[in-house]
């Protein structure tokens, strides 16, 4: 008998901390998506890497659409909530180089001011991953599609 990640998501337990943290972390994608977009663009250009092959603003504004895309289907998209998560755990491994970029080049932003702040920030990156992969029951779904099979 096989089973595939989508037939896994319907028997994927739903719980009151998996709602929240995907709830929060839903709102706090669409924030940050806004605020690209918004009024804090210029502290974001200070993450985009120089040796990206496009132009920072383009790269700023795009990221935060996709940004408010995924935080809107954290939000709204519940029976699509695994493949959303995965989505959002491929996002958040995309945008790393960025967070890499900062610490690299000693790009002060956001607050981070030291090599300290940008290097404990780069330890937070896994950490969003997981969270995503917890709260949508991604990493569940897969996991008992793989010994389903």
């Amino acid at each position: 008998m096989t089973t595939d990640i989508a037939t896994a998501t319907d028997r994927t337990p739903r719980s009151i901390p998996r709602l929240i943290g995907r709830l929060a972390l839903g709102a706090f994608l669409l924030f940050a998506g806004i605020s690209h977009l918004a009024w804090n663009r210029e502290a974001f250009l200070a993450q985009v890497p120089t040796w990206l092959p496009l132009e920072g603003d383009f790269v700023v504004l795009a990221s935060g659409v996709v940004e408010i895309t995924l935080g809107l289907s954290l939000l709204l998209l519940a029976r699509r909530q695994v493949q959303v998560g995965w989505v959002v755990a491929v996002f958040f491994l995309a945008i790393f180089p960025g967070n890499i970029s900062q610490f690299v080049t000693q790009t002060d932003s956001f607050g981070l001011d030291t090599d300290m702040a940008r290097g404990i920030r780069l330890l937070f990156q896994p950490v969003l991953v997981l969270w995503v992969l917890w709260a949508t029951g991604a990493w569940r779904a897969w996991r008992a599609s793989r010994t389903a099979s």
